[in-house]
Order: structure tokens, then C-alpha cells, then sequence
């Protein structure tokens, strides 16, 4: 393999573990994946079976847009799973990275009828770049498929009603930091409402500028932070590499 396909299948996995660690995983199920650089219509995601702690960059699957496996490998896909993310990767060139998790805070907000609120710094960063999907069921059809695609726009993090979260990232670390952020704001949310208090929200020219503060940078998010949580995992976990 090229060593770009290499550098991605150790940040990939990577990114599995990382999301491992924060209790992001559910059992064997949702996926994180990545298009291989210099291979048009490929992908790389993790096998069937395997949990997050259990990836490693051996050990994912290179597919097509359609979820079909490309290459030798002794491990299965789950091709049903993958339709969200082949949706988004479709109609969206600069999602490179596509995380979609059933983490808990972010499922917990989904199902409250005002979504994510503008409580904390952390939730300004979506002020204007949340989406939301209504639930459908289990089954995605192409119809499905289309409008959540369309729901989704250019916006980077959505929240799916009843069922979960996504962010479509230009790199694997963009896409870790940005459910890193939105999972956060998710939690803070959910501890200021279970206080029963009045909750203290800025006003909405407050929420504009900061939001506008926060996404300024036109470089990728997460360029800085990605090198210092892949050292902490080279120290605990290094094995992810293999």
C-alpha cells in the first residue's frame, strides 16, 4: 500500500480507539470512515465484529462507494451500515472523514424538541452548523438517503432524531474533534437540565459573533490536537498502529 494509505489506516484506527476511550462505542455497531487518499470511490472502515478498542490499522476494510470489499481481507463489513456514510460521501467531496455514533448525551438531545441549545462555548460552535434528520426506522432507502443528505447541506455535525450524531470532517481529526465538541455540548446541556433551574442563554448577536470567532480559521479543525492525543495513545494503546 502507498504510505498515504498507511498514514490514514493509522489515523483511522486511531480514531476508533480515541473514540473507544470516551464510551462513544455501541458494542459492534456505527462507524467511522475514511476515504483512501489517491483512490477515488474507496474507502476504509472497521470490520464487523471487532469492537473500537479492537482496531486496529491492519485490520480495516478498504470498500467501495457501494460497501463491496476491495482486496483480501479475512474480515466482513456491515454494507447496511455503511449507507449513511456512503450517502454522504457521495454527495459531499470535502467529507473525507464521516463519524456517525450512537453516543448517548448526543441521542439524549436529539429527542428534546429545541435540539442543541446555545447554553455553552461548546454548543456555539454549531450555532449555524447543526443539521437534523428526522427518524424513518432501521431501513435507509435511497429516498432516505436523499433527504438526509439534503438536510445535512454543507454543514459539518447533525444530529439524527431518535437514533444519533454525525460530522462529516475533511480529516480524521476534525471529525474526532468535532464530535469531541458537540458530544461535550450535548453532556453540558443535559446537566444544566437536569438541575431544573433557569437556564441563562446569550442573546442571539452574542451567539453570531462567537459562533463567527470559532469558525474563522479555514484550515481543517483539530490540527493541532490530533499529534497530542496520538502520542497519549502511543503510550497507553500503541498497539492501534499495527
Amino acid at each position: 500500500m502507498s504510505d498515504a494509505e498507511r498514514q490514514a489506516r493509522v489515523d483511522l484506527a486511531a480514531c476508533y480507539r480515541l473514540v473507544a476511550e470516551r464510551g462513544w462505542g455501541d458494542l459492534i455497531y456505527t462507524h467511522v470512515s475514511l476515504a483512501v487518499p489517491d483512490e477515488p470511490g474507496r474507502f476504509l472502515i472497521n470490520p464487523f465484529g471487532l469492537t473500537f478498542d479492537e482496531v486496529t490499522a491492519s485490520t480495516l476494510v478498504k470498500i467501495t462507494i457501494d460497501g463491496d470489499i476491495v482486496g483480501d481481507t479475512p474480515y466482513e463489513v456491515n454494507a447496511t451500515g455503511f449507507a449513511i456514510h456512503g450517502a454522504v460521501h457521495a454527495a459531499r467531496a470535502d467529507a473525507r472523514c464521516v463519524m456517525h455514533l450512537h453516543n448517548e448525551a448526543a441521542v439524549a438531545v436529539s429527542m428534546l424538541k429545541d435540539g442543541l441549545l446555545p447554553l455553552s462555548q461548546h454548543a456555539l460552535r454549531f450555532y449555524r452548523d447543526l443539521a437534523y434528520h428526522r427518524y424513518d426506522g432501521l431501513a435507509l432507502t435511497d429516498g432516505e438517503k436523499a433527504r438526509l443528505v439534503e438536510d445535512l447541506g454543507q454543514r459539518r455535525a447533525m444530529l439524527l432524531h431518535n437514533h444519533g450524531s454525525l460530522v462529516a470532517g475533511r480529516t480524521v481529526a476534525e471529525a474526532f474533534c468535532l464530535m469531541d465538541m458537540l458530544d461535550k455540548a450535548c453532556r453540558m446541556q443535559l446537566a444544566a437540565q437536569a438541575t431544573g433551574a433557569e437556564l441563562v442563554l446569550p442573546p442571539p448577536d452574542v451567539c453570531e459573533k462567537t459562533f463567527r470567532q470559532l469558525t474563522a480559521d479555514l484550515e481543517p479543525e483539530g490540527e493541532l490536537e490530533w499529534p497530542a492525543l496520538l502520542r497519549r495513545l502511543d503510550r497507553v494503546c500503541p498497539d492501534y498502529r499495527r
